[in-house]
C-alpha cells in the first residue's frame, strides 16, 4: 500500500520533514483513502498521523567532560595544545614568583628581621630573578646570615 504521496502532504502539512511523519499502520486504509489537505488535517486530529519529535544531540557526554576538567583531570601532555607560553604567559609567571618575594622581603623589613641595606640588596637579586620561591631566599638569607 504506497502512502508515500500522503506522507508528502502531511509532512508539508505539519511543517516537517517526511521522515518525522509516522502514520499508524493500524489504520493504512484510512489514510490511503485521504487525498486532499483537509482529508489529512482530520487525520491529523483523530491522532493517525502524528508529527514525531526532533531528535536531538545529548550534551551529557560533553558535561561529564566538563566536569572532569573542573576537577583537574585531562590535562596532561597529550590533550595540550598550545604551546607552555601560550598556557600559561611568561609574564604571569613572573609575576606569580616576584610578587611573594617582594611581600616577604617587605614584611622582614617592618619587623626588622633584616637590615634596610641586606633588603636593597635581596631586593635587586630578586628583581634580576636569582630567587625561585619564598624558600629558596630563605635558604639563602639563612646562608648569608642576612636575619637577625
Amino acid at each position: 500500500m504506497d502512502i508515500s504521496t500522503q506522507r508528502r502532504i502531511a509532512s508539508d502539512v505539519l511543517d516537517c520533514g517526511i521522515d518525522r511523519v509516522w502514520i499508524d499502520p493500524e489504520n493504512l486504509d484510512k489514510v490511503k483513502f485521504a487525498i486532499t489537505k483537509d482529508d489529512i488535517r482530520a487525520l491529523i486530529k483523530d491522532g493517525i498521523i502524528v508529527k514525531k519529535q526532533k531528535k536531538g544531540i545529548s550534551s551529557g557526554r560533553a558535561k561529564k567532560l566538563k566536569e572532569q576538567k573542573r576537577k583537574g583531570k585531562r590535562k596532561g601532555q597529550g590533550s595540550r595544545k598550545g604551546a607552555k607560553g601560550a598556557r600559561t604567559p611568561k609574564k604571569r609567571k613572573w609575576i606569580n614568583t616576584i610578587r611573594p618575594l617582594r611581600c616577604m622581603l617587605k614584611e622582614l623589613r617592618e619587623e626588622e628581621s633584616i637590615e634596610v641595606s641586606s633588603y636593597r640588596k635581596l631586593y635587586r637579586m630578586a628583581k634580576g630573578g636569582a630567587f625561585r620561591s619564598k624558600n629558596h631566599m630563605k635558604l639563602y638569607m639563612e646562608d648569608h646570615d642576612l636575619l637577625k
